[in-house]
Order: C-alpha cells, then sequence, then structure tokens
C-alpha cells in the first residue's frame, strides 16, 4: 500500500484550502444554487425531499456546479441564469449517483450510508429519474435550446456510458481505449457540459464553448482516473470507502487493465479468478497491490491523469485572466492532487 501513497500529493490540508478557495469564490452563487435544489426537492410525496435531501446534503463537494458557475463568471456573465443551471447539473449528478449505488449494490458513499442500503432500490431508482425529471424542467425553464441540446445529451451519453461500464463489468479482457471511452462517457461528459454552459450563457464564441467543453472533459478525465488510484490508497475518512472496493466489486479500472497488459500468464489468471471469477480470499488485496506495484500501473495511471490535467490547463490560456480563470487552473491542481 505505501507504493501507492506516495502517488498523490497526500498534503491533505493544501488540497482541501484549494478546494475551500474555490467556493468561497463563487459562495454567493453557489448559495444560489443550493437555495434551487431545495425549492425543487419539494414534493408531496415525503419520500421524495427525504430521500433525494439524504444525498444532496451528504457532503457532496458540488464541483460539477462550481464548473458552471466559474466558467460564467470567467466569461464576464453577470445575470443568474447560471445558478439554475449549475443546480440543474448536480441534480443529474445526484440522479445519476442514485442509480449507481443501485447497480452497485453498495451500502456507502462518503462514509454515510447510501439512499438504497437506507430506503431499498426501488425507491432510489424512483427518486433518481425524479430528479432527472426536475433537470429538464431546469433546463426547458431556461429557454435555451443550446442549453437543452448540451445538457440532454450529455444525459443520454452517461446512461450510454453506464451501460457499456455493466458490459465490461468484470471482463479482465477490457483494453485502455474501452474503458477511456467508459469514463470519458459515465464522469467527463457532465464535467465537460456544466463547463460549456458557462460559455453559453455568457454568449461567447462557439470556439470558447468548444475551448470550456475540452477543458471540462479532460478535467473530468483526470479526476476519475485519480479515483482509480485513489481506491488503492486512500483513507475510509477522505473517500468514504474502504481501500481496495474497486478490486472487491471486480472493476476493471486503468490501474488494473495496465496490470493485465503487463502480466505474465500467472497474474493474469489471479485477475481472471479476482475480478472475472469473484473468488477472492483475505489475502489476494495485497497481492493484487504488489503486481499493480510491479508493472508500475498505478504510476502510469497517475501520469495518463496529470497528461489530461494539462490538457485542461491548456484550454483556458484563451480566456482573460482574472480570478476565476486562476481558479480553474487550481481546481486542475485540486483534481490530480486531491486524496478525497
Amino acid at each position: 500500500m505505501s507504493a501507492a501513497v506516495s502517488l498523490v500529493n497526500h498534503n491533505a490540508s493544501t488540497t482541501r484550502q484549494t478546494f475551500e478557495r474555490l467556493r468561497e469564490l463563487v459562495a454567493d452563487d453557489l448559495s444560489g444554487v443550493n437555495q434551487v435544489i431545495v425549492d425543487y426537492l419539494q414534493s408531496p410525496v415525503a419520500l421524495i425531499p427525504q430521500l433525494a435531501g439524504h444525498l444532496v446534503s451528504s457532503g457532496g463537494k458540488r464541483l460539477r456546479p462550481i464548473l458552471t458557475l466559474t466558467t460564467a463568471r470567467m466569461c464576464g456573465y453577470e445575470g443568474a441564469r447560471h445558478i439554475s443551471l449549475a443546480a440543474c447539473v448536480e441534480f443529474i449528478h445526484t440522479a445519476t449517483l442514485l442509480h449507481d449505488d443501485v447497480v452497485d449494490d453498495s451500502a456507502l458513499r462518503r462514509g454515510s450510508a447510501t439512499a438504497n442500503a437506507v430506503w431499498g432500490n426501488k425507491p432510489s431508482v424512483l427518486v433518481g429519474d425524479f430528479l432527472f425529471s426536475r433537470s429538464f424542467q431546469l433546463m426547458v425553464s431556461d429557454g435555451s435550446l443550446d442549453v437543452l441540446r448540451i445538457l440532454s445529451e450529455a444525459s443520454a451519453i452517461i446512461a450510454e456510458g453506464e451501460v457499456d461500464q455493466l458490459m465490461i463489468s468484470n471482463d479482465v479482457s477490457t483494453g485502455k481505449d474501452a474503458y477511456m471511452g467508459v469514463i470519458q462517457a459515465k464522469t467527463a461528459t457532465l464535467f465537460a457540459a456544466a463547463s460549456e454552459i458557462g460559455a453559453v450563457v455568457a454568449d461567447r464564441s462557439t470556439e470558447d464553448q468548444a475551448a470550456l467543453r475540452t477543458y471540462g472533459m479532460s478535467l473530468g478525465i483526470a479526476f476519475q482516473l485519480v479515483d482509480d488510484v485513489l481506491d488503492y490508497s486512500a483513507k475510509q475518512a477522505d473517500l468514504g470507502k474502504t481501500v481496495g472496493d474497486d478490486f472487491r466489486d471486480g472493476k476493471i479500472t486503468l490501474p488494473i487493465v495496465y496490470a493485465i497488459e503487463r502480466g505474465d500468464d500467472a497474474e493474469r489468471a489471479f485477475w481472471r479468478r479476482t475480478l472475472e471469477d469473484e473468488e477472492q480470499t483475505d489475502d489476494d488485496l495485497e497481492e493484487a497491490m504488489s503486481i499493480l506495484a510491479r508493472h508500475n500501473a498505478l504510476e502510469d495511471a497517475m501520469g495518463e491523469a496529470r497528461r489530461h490535467g494539462e490538457e485542461a490547463r491548456n484550454m483556458l490560456e484563451r480566456f482573460p485572466d482574472n480570478a476565476y480563470s486562476a481558479a480553474l487552473l487550481e481546481l486542475v491542481d485540486f483534481c490530480v492532487d486531491r486524496e478525497f
């Protein structure tokens, strides 16, 4: 485990301070987002606000709505449309989390019991559907066909990514391209849409919109790749899950892909038994960590994350040098160096 610990910046205080500065910069707008979320969670069906509120208030970073708020302000937007759209982005994200936890049969998220663990799978799926519906109400209320197109396309792609991930789950023949396609769809697409609509509400050029979309896409890929590495190094208190959850669930992530590709026959047989056949012993996680270290799989996955982070940075060069663009640059550092 010590090999993995050195792969990320484990100055937790520094990364937390970085993120807190980002939140502070858009604090007023974020307060508005939270109010929209509260308003749109209202329902005469008592279980809906109860269950949805459980997840919304359970300690999430609000990273995706912060992207919308910050990109809009960086582009000079002075109105309020970005607040409702940031809430819309958070509803889409929260809905996918509810569905994810059901599919993965997860009991914990961010250190708290998942909604499906508390209320069961059926209510979680249905409330996820409710949140998707609320997100579309917010899109329609905004009145922009461009915004509706961007966010509705993102919602469809995320769903495709979820299905695609299900298809490659426990499949040790999964290659890098297939896995990168899944995380681009499942995770990075919403980062991209959240960033792009900031430029749309500010009436920026199509080139600026495309640049921010690429920024968000690259940032989202880096974010997920760091998650892949953190699963083999992070503390329960930081991630809300124990070390090796992905391994125990048989998930094929980029470090595993690298280890399988570089391994010998005995190692590939180990991965087939533990991940594909899901036959694991108490000592298997330690052996998996040893194999990952032997093939520099975690280091190389972090290298891939840093390359995507650098691509995100490059996309900001065309924008004004202000507090918001500086914050978006810092956000790249946060996503790559974080330990939570």
